[in-house]
């Protein structure tokens, strides 16, 4: 028998050769370099839309209009650079959703990841009918089986059209998490656990409709042979992050990339995050210092999280996130995910999807 290659990614009339889909990372971590060299490969990159204009010259005068310009940018900027299928990951939380959806749909982005809260009201510009055609595709991220049924459902009756595909993230992801603290550790709670209620919820979904509905497995997800045990539970996709940071094409900063090579295991901590979730993350003097109480002045003017009080919180979560971005962790911080200790040097993208395919072929071989 020979071995097993990775089955082909189906979302709506997208096909990936392969079924990876690099999970977006902001502030900037994901971009155009990113998400074009992913895309090159045959996989499906993601632009990650928060904070795409802190580095715009106009930020602090109208955040809005400089986030929009800096992802329209950076969606032309990758369709430059690839043929292939690129996503564009929104978190629902921001305050400027809805203008981001916008520039994403008319930019001709493949597929928007939305995350970080439930895509619920709103979400008309997004269901193509006939007076309007959209082409792009819709992929909530959830952690559960009932917030699935809760956006199926409501989708179906308001707008009667049902998201293109659905990835579900367990609490080994980096970053924000949609777990309560106590549950993050909850072996009930694990995404093998998840992945089954998940599937079987959108099944009478795809009936009523008539079209597959791909399930998309993420968080923790770090060799080719966790890949196909996802599989085998009846996933048609995987969603990774932490791997692709420690890449060439990845956009952060070289500081950024050696944060995930010399971190251990016991660095991977759980913080509170100012914008109301637990997230995780390397432990750094950054963060020693907000856990021990001490503020970091700042002035916000334009409150980009509709969740963050920022009269209450001890730092500004998005200057933090750019600031490491950029390797100033002085002032900053790196998400990363449970496996990111794993992370032992930085290769080539190309590199990175060539063994996880030649290890997906090993694990299904045996």
């Amino acid at each position: 028998m020979g071995l097993k290659k990775m089955p082909k990614l189906r979302i709506g009339d997208l096909e990936a050769e392969v079924p990876i889909i690099q999970g977006g990372m902001g502030v900037g971590i994901s971009l155009s370099g990113l998400a074009s060299a992913v895309a090159n490969e045959g996989a499906i990159g993601v632009i990650s839309a928060a904070g795409t204009g802190m580095l715009e010259e106009d930020f602090n005068v109208n955040f809005k209009k400089a986030n929009e310009r800096a992802l329209r940018r950076e969606i032309r900027k990758t369709k430059e650079m690839t043929d292939g299928i690129v996503g564009v990951n929104i978190m629902v939380a921001l305050s400027d959703f809805d203008n981001l959806v916008k520039a994403a749909v008319e930019e001709g982005a493949d597929l928007l990841f939305l995350g970080a809260g439930l895509p619920l009201k709103n979400m008309g510009i997004l269901v193509p009918d006939g007076s309007k055609k959209v082409s792009t595709k819709i992929v909530p991220i959830v952690s559960s089986g009932r917030a699935t049924k809760i956006i199926f459902q409501y989708w179906a009756k308001k707008y009667n059209y049902v998201p293109d595909a659905v990835v579900v993230e367990g609490p080994m992801a980096g970053g924000h998490l949609g777990f309560k603290k106590e549950q993050i550790g909850d072996p009930n709670y694990a995404l093998e656990k998840i992945v089954p209620d998940v599937i079987s919820e959108i099944k009478p979904f795809e009936k009523r409709f008539g079209k597959s509905i791909p399930v998309i497995a993420a968080g923790g997800i770090f060799t080719g042979s966790d890949i196909h045990k996802f599989f085998q539970l009846g996933v048609q996709g995987v969603q990774m992050a932490t791997r692709f940071v420690a890449t060439h094409e990845c956009d952060a900063s070289i500081k950024f990339k050696e944060m995930y090579v010399k971190c251990g295991k016991d660095d991977l901590t759980i913080i509170d995050s100012p914008v109301g979730l637990p997230g995780r993350a390397i432990r750094d003097k950054f963060l020693d210092d907000a856990k021990a109480g001490i503020k970091k002045p700042f002035k916000c003017s334009w409150k980009c999280l509709k969740t963050c009080d920022f009269r209450k919180v001890p730092y500004c979560i998005t200057e933090a996130l750019t600031n490491a971005k950029m390797g100033i962790f002085e002032n900053g911080f790196a998400f990363a995910g449970a496996n990111a200790y794993r992370v032992d040097r930085i290769i080539s993208v190309k590199e990175l999807i060539e063994t996880l395919l030649r290890e997906y072929a090993s694990a299904s071989s045996m």
